[in-house]
């Protein structure tokens, strides 16, 4: 006798069937109505039971996938943020299998059921989901001047026409002077190209962030601001909607129009960002503004935002917490909530360490070039000392070879050096 198993939409997800129906004697009969009508009733309990689980699973399909799309939008919108989304929960799901594993008695009382371990592996894909509504060349800005583009070619057409407007001055003054001075005049153009050579080499080098920018460097920078060309053309035609409302307020010279090299004009401040020129260059250390850093950190309060906005059943409401706090450090001095080590769960602290080691090895960051193994455990080592992340965590992650486990399965080879993890350890770092 076999019974279909029908979902509410009278589709077949299944069957019952049973054979040899046998009297008391033992011989095989023919199934009676009476134990039709039981199995027949208990097919419409097993479809029942069968279609919650199909469409638990379903959901949970779903949710993944859904994950997936958050971080491979991300992933199309910047190339240098979707593996990180990526490798970030494998990185933390390695710290919590250590530290599951692990006899330390630090975590004695750490365990994670099934339903948990799906809990951490949903944060650690949602946790940068906030970076969605990040520009894109904020994220991925490589040097000081760039916005959508780099602003340097335009820097560098400026001192092209300074060069040229100082050529054909002399062409002209030369024309009219006594062949004893036409030389005196040669070299003095030639002097001037060269300073104009070197005053935009060191534009553009400090234009790439590397080096901590001092006050005297920040001065020449002014300095060299105050040069002027004049320009020909009219800056306000061609302008976007926002541009032009920009220029209201302070609307440009009619040309010819003597202006300086390098400016902060009021049409370079939205009411987000400072695009000034003076004012993006001057920037002390790495390539971003206080504006800029400000927008890339508020991901973290968005990212919070997003996920307590979602109905996460009972055993899914961690999920905020775990991916809200990869931000945060010890002493209570990171972002968004100031949060301190007793504040935060473990997994919350196991993601701060996985997000930071991720990002200082990562390959693949427009503004950075990757570091080596060493190079970044000794970062991270300093960081420690500092109390910005779990001293206990990042002693696991030292000895029980997380590091190491990572780096093979995620590092370009070039990448990997030899590593003496005594170095970087909590107690070899608190001597010191």
């Amino acid at each position: 006798m076999t019974i279909p198993l029908l979902n509410r939409a009278d589709h077949v997800i299944g069957v019952v069937q049973l054979i040899n129906a046998r009297d008391e004697e033992g011989n095989v009969v023919a199934f009676d109505q009476d134990v039709e009508s039981i199995i027949g009733a208990l097919a419409s309990q097993a479809a029942v039971a069968l279609e919650n689980q199909l469409l638990v699973r379903q959901l949970r399909t779903l949710m993944d996938s859904f994950i997936e799309l958050i971080a491979g939008a991300i992933d199309e919108k910047s190339a240098y943020t979707g593996g990180h989304c990526q490798r970030v929960p494998e990185l933390t799901k390695m710290i919590a299998r250590a530290a599951c594993d692990s006899n330390d008695p630090r975590f004695a009382d750490f365990d994670l059921t099934e339903e948990q371990w799906y809990e951490l592996h949903l944060a650690g894909w949602l946790h940068d989901c906030g970076k969605v509504t990040t520009p894109e060349y904020v994220v991925d800005k490589a040097v000081k001047l760039e916005t959508i583009s780099n602003r340097i070619h335009e820097v560098r057409n400026r001192f092209e026409i300074m060069i040229r407007e100082a050529e054909i001055d002399y062409l002209k003054k030369a024309m009219d002077a006594p062949e004893a001075e036409r030389e005196t005049l040669k070299q003095e153009f030639e002097a001037k190209k060269a300073q104009l050579t070197e005053d935009f080499e060191f534009i553009a080098e400090t234009n790439v962030g590397g080096e901590f920018l001092d006050d005297d460097a920040i001065e020449r920078i002014k300095t060299i601001g105050e040069m002027t060309w004049t320009r020909h053309l009219d800056r306000s035609i061609g302008l976007s909607w926002e541009e032009g409302r920009r220029l209201e307020d302070s609307p440009p010279a009619p040309t010819p129009s003597v202006e300086k090299l390098l400016e902060d004009r009021s049409d370079h401040v939205t009411d987000e960002y400072n695009y000034g020129e003076i004012y993006n260059l001057s920037i002390r250390r790495g390539t971003l503004t206080e504006e800029e850093r400000l927008k890339i950190n508020d991901h973290i309060s968005v990212t919070i935002d997003m996920l307590e906005s979602l109905p996460f059943p009972k055993n899914l409401k961690k999920v905020p917490e775990y991916a809200g706090g990869h931000h945060e450090k010890m002493d209570g001095t990171g972002y968004p909530c100031g949060l301190t080590k007793e504040d935060m769960s473990l997994p919350a602290r196991m993601m701060a360490i996985a997000d930071i080691f991720e990002a200082l090895t990562a390959s693949d960051r427009p503004y950075k070039k990757a570091k080596k193994l060493s190079e970044s455990l000794k970062i991270m080592s300093f960081m420690n000392k500092d109390q910005h992340i779990d001293p206990d965590l990042f002693e696991l992650f030292l000895t029980n070879n997380v590091w190491q486990e990572y780096a093979e399965t995620f590092l370009d080879p070039e990448q990997i050096d030899d590593v003496d993890i005594s170095q970087y350890m909590p107690a070899a770092g608190n001597a010191d």
